[in-house]
């Protein structure tokens, strides 16, 4: 054990993400989608602090524009140029008619700010999210959480209901799409119906579970949540947290007209490693009070100098070097490779995708039901670590998340480190 792992652990709570504990990694330094320990010894970043490294490590464009803004003031709420230029250029990315936004710390903070400004708008009071949803871990964000951590905290907040995403590799209705006719989507109808008598504030969903394994739902369930929200005369709250920015091969995956989202939520990438995040919507939807009143939105942190310009610097840098259609096009690369491990290995049972959120369920016998053992899944984290990679691969559903400026060679290394690693895997446990 490194000593200043040691000396870290000494004073640091336990509880830190299990990719950082596991590994016992001391990073001296990084450039583009590579990583250097304190040996010397270079790793390709696979994880990007889950998603959070945009722009790649070090990108000189982001230091100096930093290092710039350090210079002159980096906190406070007043109006600064950083914030008007970033302003200006979101507004010219982001959906049609959603030019509002606010600025958080965090992405808790930012899902919690969506829900008041929902129960601002609507006046109304409940929640609707899903299984394997995850949106945060503070109380309010919890309460939207499908996943099984959470039930440590009870009691929760009340005014929360959730039902089935649309993995379709896990469909509790022993269905199959599109046959199935988003039964899923139908199921929270009559949940509306029945439980909230059609008191909903909101419909809040990721587009690509991130969380639960990066998975993908078919093309038309958002769509058909959007008529849901509508018909409720509930918002549609898009946790575009991990997905925003680039990340899936377009610069947010809810832009489309048969999705309109009243409200996204971002952060993660936004700033390549500062804290920030943030809520997108319009005039309509942020000016509703209480939400809007003085300081009623505000956040003693957000958007001040530092964070606008790291984020200016950031969107400047996927903008000018084309990283959203290199996350397509190299995510397509990755994904259509690693597709190829579904015949190649006993142990793959799905692989799944888009740009460069890729997900990898590891189970027994391709049998969705029996996910695969974490003595196994742990080896191959420490076989990755030890062949230079840096992935999310400790559990049965393995998430790939790398700096959307990765090359294909640079892939192409990985890929074939990751398939010597999973060799070794099939050799000894099958």
């Amino acid at each position: 054990m490194s000593q200043i792992f040691e000396t870290d652990q000494q004073y640091l709570m336990p509880g830190i993400q299990q990719i950082a504990s596991r590994s016992q990694l001391v990073i001296e330094r990084g450039e583009g989608a590579v990583l250097w320990d304190e040996e010397g010894k270079s790793y390709i970043d696979l994880f990007a602090g889950v998603g959070v490294c945009s722009i790649g490590h070090s990108h000189p464009r982001f230091v100096a524009t930093i290092t710039e803004q350090l210079n002159k003031v980096i906190v406070g709420s007043f109006s600064t140029k950083v914030r008007a230029e970033y302003g200006e250029l979101l507004a010219s990315v982001t959906p049609e008619n959603m030019d509002r936004y606010q600025l958080f710390s965090c992405g808790s903070e930012a899902v919690e700010a969506a829900l008041r400004l929902a129960r601002s708008y609507t006046k109304k009071s409940n929640f609707l999210s899903f299984w394997g949803g995850f949106h945060g871990k503070t109380l309010g964000a919890l309460g939207l959480c499908g996943v099984d951590f959470k039930n440590d905290y009870q009691p929760l907040p009340p005014g929360y209901t959730k039902v089935p995403y649309a993995e379709c590799y896990h469909c509790p209705f022993n269905l199959k799409y599109p046959e199935c006719k988003l039964a899923c989507v139908d199921f929270a109808r009559k949940t509306i119906e029945q439980e909230l008598k059609g008191n909903l504030a909101a419909i809040v969903v990721e587009p690509m579970q991130g969380t639960n394994g990066n998975v993908i739902p078919p093309a038309t369930f958002l769509p058909a949540l959007r008529q849901l929200a509508s018909d409720f005369d509930a918002l549609l709250i898009v946790d575009e947290i991990i997905t925003g920015f680039g990340r899936t091969g377009q610069m947010f995956a809810s832009d489309s007209p048969d999705i309109n989202p009243d409200v996204i939520v971002v952060g993660k990438g936004m700033a390549n490693g500062l804290p920030i995040s943030g809520l997108i919507s319009n005039d309509e939807f942020s000016s509703a009070e209480p939400f809007a009143k003085p300081s009623g939105s505000s956040s003693s942190f957000g958007g001040n100098p530092i964070v606008s310009a790291a984020a200016l610097a950031t969107l400047q840098v996927i903008l000018d070097e084309n990283l959203v259609e290199n996350s397509q096009k190299v995510g397509s690369w990755f994904l259509q490779e690693l597709q190829k491990f579904q015949e190649c290995y006993p142990f793959v049972g799905k692989v799944q995708g888009k740009g460069l959120t890729i997900g990898i369920e590891l189970n027994r016998d391709k049998d969705p039901n029996r996910p695969l053992e974490k003595e196994i899944t742990n080896e191959i984290f420490d076989r990755t670590i030890r062949a230079g990679i840096i992935m999310m691969c400790y559990g049965a559903k393995i998430r790939i998340n790398p700096p959307l400026c990765i090359s294909q060679e640079l892939g192409e290394k990985a890929l074939v480190a990751m398939q010597a690693v999973f060799d070794s895997i099939a050799n000894d446990y099958f």
